[in-house]
């Protein structure tokens, strides 16, 4: 290696010196320890060579360091992806259970033995079909018989009213009888007694119609309450049939066929509406000023997302908000109607529930892993047009499913590192790997209850 600077020369002193420590680095130790005890005897000319050896070393480790110079740092390699700007929805995330619209508890309102069954557990029902069949004689022998009453009832009414009729003709003959007794009498040609004796007939008649026209009103009302008796036993008839109230599924069976069950006793099955169905979730208290808001404007979007497939979540609408707020929880209850049809949703299933708020247009997007954390708040590398990185401070928004809203801070159009930022430093280079743009469905705020 080269000591010496181009254009520049030792002292004729140095030189030797330099050419003697040279020199000395080829010949035998033995023989350089020799000539060193020569050089100390010799006193002075020993101290100046070894100054001047000393010298040349500090020179020769100046004149290395600087042609080396500081490493250099090497370029890391990175993954970025572009800055995006669109319309997202701002959405609230919680749990949900799904809800029967309609929990239907079939009880028998007769007793007696169930004769037949005409479904299948869990077979979908129509609004009207036949269920289960109970015995229907006895229901039979008492419409009969009420009917036969009536019909005896209604002849003593017949008869009373005939009654009525023969005594109010005898009753106004008794009455022309008295009149022309009581003329007799003045002109002396009948007794008083005679005379009497008509008046207490024509009195005893008129009684008699009295009496045969409550009896014809009190065979009236028997004939009503006979036809009561009569609509009673045809509802009781009516019962024997016992079909379903709502369209649903049924469920399992609690009574079978030769049982005998009571009237309004025995639980017999449960018929559950699924189509439509709710879906249940609670959001915490202090978004409700925005859902009241937003629900007020309109019925907000609700989106069910069925054992984590994003890909084709239920679609519905909000429809219920409670009238208080959970003081153990804190949170507030919401209630999502869902059509159902390709009954995905089923009663007591949970599933991840978004509630679409509001949209926000021309939101500024980027993966949520570019944004990293540091003593001055959040920030990202930005790779700029001459692939160095540049750290820049962000305001972030909300977020979901790996997308973060910047508030402030980046610009569409730029390019932000997604990983590799550990290998980064501020105004470095950096080798790009792969590049992209933020993809995945709208931010939302996370709502835990």
């Amino acid at each position: 290696m080269d000591l010496k600077p181009q254009g520049w020369r030792l002292p004729l002193r140095y030189a030797r010196i330099s050419e003697y420590i040279v020199a000395s680095s080829k010949r035998p130790p033995e023989q350089v320890i020799e000539e060193q005890v020569s050089m100390r005897a010799s006193g002075k000319r020993g101290i100046v060579l070894w100054c001047g050896l000393l010298a040349v070393l500090l020179w020769t480790a100046a004149c290395s360091r600087k042609e080396t110079g500081p490493p250099r740092q090497p370029a890391a390699p990175v993954t970025v992806a572009t800055v995006a700007q669109r319309d997202v929805p701002v959405q609230l995330r919680a749990i949900g259970a799904a809800e029967a619209v309609s929990t239907i508890t079939v009880k028998t309102m007769i007793g007696g033995e169930i004769t037949a069954v005409h479904f299948k557990e869990g077979q979908d029902v129509t609004r009207g079909q036949s269920l289960f069949e109970i015995d229907r004689r006895p229901y039979d022998a008492a419409l009969a018989q009420a009917q036969a009453t009536l019909a005896r009832d209604a002849a003593q009414a017949r008869q009373a009213k005939a009654n009525e009729a023969r005594d109010l003709a005898n009753m106004k003959n008794a009455q022309l009888d008295t009149t022309r007794y009581a003329d007799l009498l003045r002109q002396g040609v009948v007794s008083q007694q005679q005379s009497d004796q008509a008046r207490t007939n024509s009195e005893a008649l008129q009684a008699a119609v009295e009496a045969d026209r409550a009896a014809y009103q009190n065979a009236q009302a028997a004939m009503e309450a006979d036809r009561a008796a009569i609509d009673n036993a045809r509802v009781n008839l009516s019962y024997c049939s016992i079909r379903s109230p709502i369209d649903g599924r049924t469920g399992a069976l609690q009574a079978f066929q030769g049982n005998v069950v009571k009237a309004n006793d025995t639980v017999l099955l449960t018929i559950i509406q699924v189509t439509p169905i709710y879906v249940t979730f609670s959001v915490p208290q202090q978004y409700l000023g925005e859902v009241k808001r937003y629900m007020a404007a309109g019925r907000p979007k609700v989106t069910a997302i069925v054992n984590n497939d994003e890909a084709t979540p239920e679609e519905g609408a909000l429809n219920f908000v409670d009238n208080a707020v959970d003081t153990t929880t804190g949170t507030i209850k919401l209630k999502g109607t869902f059509p159902n049809q390709s009954r995905r949703l089923w009663p007591g299933q949970f599933v991840d529930v978004l509630l679409t708020l509001t949209t926000r247009p021309n939101a500024v997007l980027v993966p949520s892993e570019a944004v990293q954390a540091g003593q001055a708040g959040q920030y990202v590398f930005v790779v700029k047009a001459d692939n160095t990185a540049e750290s820049r401070n962000v305001v972030t928004g909300i977020s979901y499913k790996g997308q973060t809203v910047i508030e402030r801070g980046l610009q569409p159009g730029e390019r932000v590192i997604t990983d590799g930022q550990l290998r980064v430093v501020p105004g470095g280079k950096v080798i790009i790997k792969g590049a992209g743009s933020p993809g995945g469905s709208a931010p939302v705020k996370e709502a835990r209850s």
